[in-house]
């Protein structure tokens, strides 16, 4: 397989350019902006490694590698560079996410070697607001989780993730990842629900952040309270902070056959602005 150009770990003291290259498109790399701002570029701290591609010297896309493999301002020819060194050291990812062209991509060039995988999503739009609906009321009855609630929201989390991803987060190392995750966005007052009873009737979280872009992530409702309208009105109470207190553009990305989230999110005033696709494994 021929490139041109050259790929490689991009070196801590490269996040001058690293945040250019994703501050070309500040909602759809929000995540991982989101980690490069809070762990810089060191692989420890940032829970895996940057890939870079160079054209002329010049960093021209990155290629997140952790958890997630993410293509970041990928070209066609750096989505190649990033397939070649992704088959030379192996799956390490449980899913590859990014925007959709440059994910499709990759996959295409990884799948003889990863493949099979465990289910392709190959259109999630992305969409994005500036603004609360002039028509929708937030529900008065969300709010942050508290510190010592985390024994409340955990059931709702695993359930949300069981069914957005097909596998239960408690796998493997005992839900130990996934519960500290919960517990820092629930620490720093990203995690937001409707409790009733000593149980969640809504929740959602406000997961990547950065100055430019947030990003909602995990809106749930709990089975025996769907189509009473409450992911609408849960959703305005959390866009309500986001907007207020977090960054001045709110994104989300949806499963493109959830017909019934896509005209929520559409009703509140979430407009499409492109998509994504991931790879689960």
């Amino acid at each position: 397989m021929l490139t041109t150009g050259i790929t490689r770990v991009v070196e801590p003291t490269e996040i001058t350019a690293a945040r250019a290259v994703l501050d070309r498109e500040p909602v759809a790399n929000a995540f991982v902006a989101a980690r490069v701002a809070a762990a810089g570029l060191d692989p420890w701290r940032l829970g895996g490694e940057m890939w870079g591609w160079y054209a002329g010297g010049r960093l021209e896309s990155l290629c997140y590698a952790g958890a997630n493999l993410v293509p970041i301002c990928a070209t066609p020819e750096a989505v190649r560079g990033f397939a070649e060194r992704a088959r030379r050291t192996g799956r390490r990812c449980s899913s590859i996410v990014g925007p959709a062209e440059a994910t499709a991509g990759l996959w295409s060039l990884l799948e003889p070697v990863w493949g099979p995988a465990r289910e392709v999503r190959a259109n999630q739009p992305l969409m994005v607001t500036t603004s609360m609906p002039p028509d929708i009321h937030p529900d008065p009855l969300v709010r942050r989780v508290r510190r010592n609630e985390m024994d409340v929201i955990m059931p709702a989390c695993v359930a949300m993730f069981t069914e957005e991803v097909g596998v239960s987060p408690m796998a493997g190392d005992g839900g130990l990842i996934y519960q500290a995750r919960v517990a820092e966005l629930v620490g720093s007052g990203r995690s937001f629900a409707r409790i009733e009873d000593g149980k969640v009737v809504f929740k959602a979280e406000i997961g990547a952040v950065t100055s430019q872009a947030c990003q909602i992530q995990g809106v749930w409702v709990a089975p025996e309270h769907r189509g009473r309208g409450l992911s609408e009105t849960g959703l305005t109470a959390v866009l309500g902070y986001a907007l207020a207190e977090v960054a001045p553009v709110v994104s989300l990305y949806v499963n493109d056959f959830n017909t019934p989230a896509r005209a929520a999110y559409k009703r509140i005033g979430f407009r499409e602005v492109g998509a994504f696709m991931s790879v689960l494994f």
